[in-house]
């Protein structure tokens, strides 16, 4: 029996286990609505072979509409491991990413995508665990003018795709400060902005308030040729209200590119971003990198354990989740994978007229209570059996 290390997906335990003719009420059940299966060309398909990467793609589809014509945008997710030895040095690890995205970024192209995200930090191993600030500070780069935000520049203008590009970044103008943060890239190569991770963890070995501290650029949303998109960086995902905000200021797809494992946090996994896509009526697309990254020195969670050199396995199982409550199956557990996803943006707003959550969500009273709350003479509202 496979360990839970080796389990590639649910998916595939699904196709093992329940029969051909209850499967596709299984899904139903787990995945709402059944979507369509995109076909790729074949060179896209012997490339992902080739380079040994999961390659999946789905349609979710919207109604006709006699006012609007389809918005058809096709949105791209990357998840891999960082197989480079943590202890080569810092621009070997980094250029060996690089190659490693930039071969599934040029299959992405062949299939058809326009806006790209990659998981949380993906151009380094995820250190946050060490609490040692020598070397992975080192990684650190300015948002602009670095050299991850230069090769997707380059990236971005080739293949005439949005990239959504999430780094440790190095803010040399407000004193050498560092700030987790996702860089957004036009499909023309320019910089729009940057969006820095609203909430930080402290439990167990996500030690990251060691390096940055929670982000100071709110809820940014990007106009671009494909729809208005944000990031939502990985924590954040556990905060309903950090999800509402990006939806109030008008985001149609947001991602959600993060680093997590799976004794901490896979059985949330699945529910947290299509519940944000169900709540705020937009897409919602989770990323979480693949693997075990060990590292040189041994380190402690400050929960009496013994001293370790790893975080545990990331889980993969990046996926798409629509605003009628319908998802995607995810990709492996344990695998680099591609997953595209062709979306019709204009089903936000159909959810909306159907299900009203805006009409309804009644924003001027959280916000006075909220208000209220948040002053030290707060009382709670409790009333007491006597």
């Amino acid at each position: 029996m496979a360990g839970v290390n080796d389990i590639e997906s649910l998916e595939t335990i699904l196709e093992k286990r329940i029969p051909e003719e209850e499967l596709s009420e299984v899904r139903r059940i787990l995945y709402g609505k059944q979507l369509k299966s995109l076909e790729f060309p074949e060179e896209a398909v012997s490339e992902a072979q080739e380079k040994k990467f999961e390659l999946k793609g789905y349609c979710v589809e919207a109604l006709q509409e006699e006012s609007r014509a389809p918005r058809v945008v096709t949105v791209g997710l990357i998840q891999h491991k960082t197989t480079h030895s943590t202890s080569a040095p810092i621009s070997e690890q980094r250029q060996k990413n690089f190659d490693r995205i930039g071969e599934i970024v040029a299959v992405a192209a062949k299939c058809g995508v326009n806006v790209i995200c990659f998981q949380e930090a993906w151009n380094m191993p995820f250190a946050f665990c060490t609490r040692e600030k020598h070397p992975w500070t080192q990684f650190a780069e300015d948002a602009v003018e670095g050299p991850t935000t230069q090769l997707c520049q380059q990236w971005a203008k080739k293949y005439n795709m949005v990239i959504v590009s999430p780094i440790l970044e190095r803010d040399e103008a407000h004193q050498d400060t560092i700030w987790n943060t996702a860089v957004v890239i036009s499909n023309s190569g320019r910089f729009m902005g940057k969006t820095r991770k609203n909430h930080i963890p402290r439990v167990g070995d996500f030690n990251e308030s060691t390096y940055y501290l929670e982000g100071n650029t709110g809820h940014k949303v990007y106009e671009t040729q494909f729809g208005r998109i944000a990031v939502n960086i990985c924590y954040g995902r556990h905060h309903p209200l950090n999800w509402l905000m990006y939806g109030v200021n008008g985001a149609e797809i947001v991602f959600n590119p993060s680093a997590t494992v799976g004794a901490l946090s896979e059985p949330m996994w699945p529910v947290e971003a299509r519940c944000a896509a169900i709540a705020n009526n937009y897409f919602a697309c989770a990323i979480n990198r693949v693997g075990t990254e060990k590292f040189p020195n041994e380190f402690t969670s400050g929960d009496g354990k013994e001293a370790h050199r790893d975080f545990g396995q990331f889980y993969g199982s990046s996926y798409v989740a629509a605003p009628d409550g319908s998802r995607t199956p995810g990709l492996s557990r344990v695998n680099d994978g591609l997953l595209v996803t062709q979306i019709d943006l204009n089903l936000c707003r159909q959810i909306k007229d159907k299900w009203c959550f805006q009409m309804t969500q009644r924003l001027d009273m959280y916000a006075e209570s909220l208000t209220n709350a948040v002053k030290t003479d707060y009382r709670r509202d409790i009333v007491k059996d006597v």
